[in-house]
């Protein structure tokens, strides 16, 4: 009698959006103790256009895990797989590890796991009262076509969480009791 022992696989989560954005996963037993968990997302451009932005979850060679892009100048193919060594672990968006904080109606205390190239959190300017995660090319002042075409002027800081919680309301009260203080007791 031969008993053959297999290796422990992971169960993965996997699915692909469908036309409407929506992914609903099944679970998977991954074929071989090799694979991973992985998320991915894809985005095609063509003629500096996004034609495809998908999503999937599935099992992913080591291999397969990471960023990857083929850019033919008038095409580009770009993927990000992040991968994971638990069960059902690959449960979540396709982001890059940093984190910001964002608003929420009047307080900003919430946090928002940037995607792809947000390397930046934003600060409330002069013309936008929002955080969140932004790219590199957002913050640059020269980048007036791009500030004209949104109609923003974004301030931003590198780092996680380095754009505060501290809504622009708390700092008003705080400057009102300030304000209150110095009236009564002077």
């Amino acid at each position: 009698m031969f008993v053959v022992l297999l290796g422990d696989t992971l169960r993965c989560y996997e699915c692909i959006t469908d036309n409407s954005g929506t992914c609903t996963p099944t679970q998977k037993e991954c074929p071989s103790e090799n694979h991973q968990c992985g998320a991915t997302r894809v985005i095609y451009y063509e003629g500096g256009s996004k034609i495809h932005d998908q999503t999937e979850k599935r099992c992913a060679l080591p291999e397969e895990c990471g960023e990857a892009s083929v850019n033919f100048g008038w095409s580009k193919h770009w993927s990000n797989t992040q991968c994971c060594n638990s069960n059902l672990c690959n449960n979540h968006k396709t982001t890059n590890g940093r984190k910001c904080f964002t608003c929420d109606g009047l307080t900003c205390d919430k946090t928002l796991a940037c995607e792809g190239n947000e390397d930046h959190s934003s600060e409330p300017g002069t013309t936008t009262i929002s955080k969140g995660c932004v790219s590199e090319v957002m913050c640059s002042a020269s980048n007036s076509y791009l500030s004209q075409r949104t109609e923003t002027q974004v301030s931003c800081c590198k780092g996680n969480f380095c754009n505060s919680a501290v809504t622009a309301s708390a700092g008003l009260q705080l400057v009102v009791v300030a304000l209150v203080s110095l009236t009564l007791f002077s």
